[in-house]
């Protein structure tokens, strides 16, 4: 994932929680979690969403909320 590229419901939660591990709180808040054993869990935000009943509306403002963090912290 490049440095300027938004995470969608597509990107991988281990890819999201490795390159900006501040969003681990993020996904909890909103009913995932990103982290089993001490290791991110496989799978697209999409899948795991779906596979947790997250509705489609709750899905985008969690896609949202991880992109304006990651924008304001620079990253």
């Amino acid at each position: 994932m490049d440095k300027r590229e938004k995470i969608t419901a597509d990107t991988t939660i281990e890819e999201v929680v490795t390159r900006y591990p501040k969003t681990v709180s993020l996904f909890y808040k909103h009913g995932l979690s990103p982290i089993a054993c001490g290791e991110p869990v496989w799978g697209t935000i999409r899948e795991n969403a779906e596979q947790k009943g997250i509705s489609a509306r709750d899905l985008e403002a969690l896609l949202q909320e991880l992109n304006a963090l990651i924008e304001k912290a620079g990253c």
